[in-house]
C-alpha cells in the first residue's frame, strides 16, 4: 500500500476504521478537488480517506441504505474535518439505494468519479446502479469499483441462498455478463485494472459453490459517447509527463497499459480519448490524429479472422500493441 494511503487511513477514527467489508481499496489517481460518489460507503472509510485525497475544495458523497451505519460515518464528520486541518467539511452522507440516485435529486453530469467497494454485487438490480451511475457522471468522468466477480453464471438456487448473499459471492456477476450489460448503460470500453482469486476457506460454502471460480477485480468505466467496440490503431501516441502527484514515473490506466515517464506510448484511439477527454488531459502528450486507421491491435483480443496472404503478412511491421 502506497505510503500518502497509510497516512491518510491513520487519520480515520478508530471506530470508523474498525469495521470494514470491502474487497479492495478505491484509489483512482488524479483526485485532487475532485466531486466523488461512493454507492454504498457504510462506516464511511472510504470516503474519510478520499475526503482527505480530493483536498478542502474537493467533495465526497457516500450514499447508503443503512441507518446503522450512517450514523456513524456522520457521528464523526467533524471530527475528520478538524483532523484534517479542514475549515469546514468537504464530505456528506445520505441515506438511499444505489439504483436509485434519482431520488436522492443527484442532477445529471454532476460528479467527476464515482466509486464503490464490494457493493455493487449485492445489489438486485445491477442495470439501474449503472445506468444511474452513468447519468449522473459528468463527460469525462469515470466508475471506478472493485467487486466480485465469477468465471461463469451462479445457478439461480444458489443466488437465493442467504449464505453465499452474505458472503458476497451469490451476487457476482459473470464477468462476461458484466461487459456486456456495462456497454449496454454506456459504459462502452471497461477497463480491468486489477484482479485476484478469491480463496473460499469454508467447506460449507466449498461444498455449495467451489465448482465456481471467483475473483475480486477492479474496473474502471469512462462516460465517453461514441467509443469503439476494439482497439483501433490509428498510430496515435502519448507522453506521460509525470506530473501527477505519487505517480512520478509510471501512469497505470489499466492492467494492460502501465505508462512510463517520457516514453512515445503508442495507444488505440479508445485509450487516447480516455486520456485525452478526462482529468488527465493535461499530464499526457498527445501526438497523431485519426486520419489513416491502421487495423486492430495485435493482442487486444480481437484479430483479423481471416488467414493473411503471404503479400500482406510481409507489409506486417510488427510494433507494439496497445494492450
Amino acid at each position: 500500500m502506497p505510503e500518502h494511503i497509510k497516512q491518510a487511513m491513520s487519520n480515520i477514527h478508530a471506530e470508523v476504521a474498525s469495521r470494514y467489508y470491502g474487497c479492495g481499496l478505491v484509489r483512482p489517481q488524479q483526485l485532487e478537488g475532485m466531486r466523488i460518489l461512493d454507492l454504498g460507503s457504510g462506516l464511511g472509510r472510504d470516503c474519510y480517506i478520499l475526503s482527505q485525497l480530493v483536498g478542502e475544495d474537493g467533495f465526497v458523497l457516500g450514499v447508503d441504505m443503512t441507518d446503522e451505519q450512517l450514523d456513524i460515518a456522520n457521528k464523526y464528520i467533524d471530527y475528520h474535518t478538524e483532523a484534517f486541518g479542514y475549515k469546514k467539511p468537504n464530505i456528506a452522507f445520505k441515506k438511499g439505494y444505489i439504483e436509485k440516485l434519482d431520488e436522492l435529486e443527484l442532477e445529471d453530469n454532476s460528479f467527476d468519479i464515482i466509486v464503490s467497494n464490494c457493493v455493487i454485487n449485492l445489489s438486485p438490480d445491477k442495470e439501474s446502479v449503472l445506468r444511474e451511475a452513468y447519468r449522473v457522471l459528468k463527460p469525462g468522468g469515470e466508475l471506478y469499483f472493485s467487486d466480485v466477480y465469477s468465471d461463469r453464471r451462479v445457478p439461480e438456487h444458489l443466488v437465493k441462498d442467504p449464505v453465499l448473499y452474505g458472503e458476497c459471492l451469490s451476487g457476482a456477476l459473470y464477468w462476461n455478463d458484466f461487459i456486456t450489460l456495462a456497454k449496454k448503460c454506456g459504459f462502452l470500453d471497461p477497463r480491468l485494472v486489477e484482479d485476484r482469486p478469491l480463496a473460499i476457506d469454508n467447506a460449507q460454502i466449498e461444498k455449495l459453490i467451489g465448482h465456481i471460480d471467483f475473483y475480486s477485480a477492479t474496473y474502471r468505466l469512462f462516460k465517453l459517447e461514441g467509443l469503439e467496440s476494439a482497439c483501433e490503431d490509428y498510430g496515435q501516441v502519448v507522453v506521460y509527463k509525470g506530473s501527477i502527484t505519487h505517480h512520478d514515473e509510471l501512469f497505470a490506466l489499466d492492467k494492460h497499459h502501465y505508462i512510463e515517464k517520457g516514453r512515445y506510448f503508442p495507444v488505440c484511439s479508445n485509450t487516447w480519448r480516455m486520456l485525452q477527454e478526462s482529468r488527465f488531459n493535461e499530464h499526457f502528450e498527445f501526438f497523431g490524429n485519426r486520419n489513416t486507421h491502421f487495423g486492430i491491435f495485435s493482442g487486444c483480443g480481437t484479430t483479423l479472422p481471416f488467414a493473411e496472404q503471404s503479400q500482406n503478412s510481409e507489409k506486417k511491421t510488427g510494433g507494439s500493441g496497445c494492450c
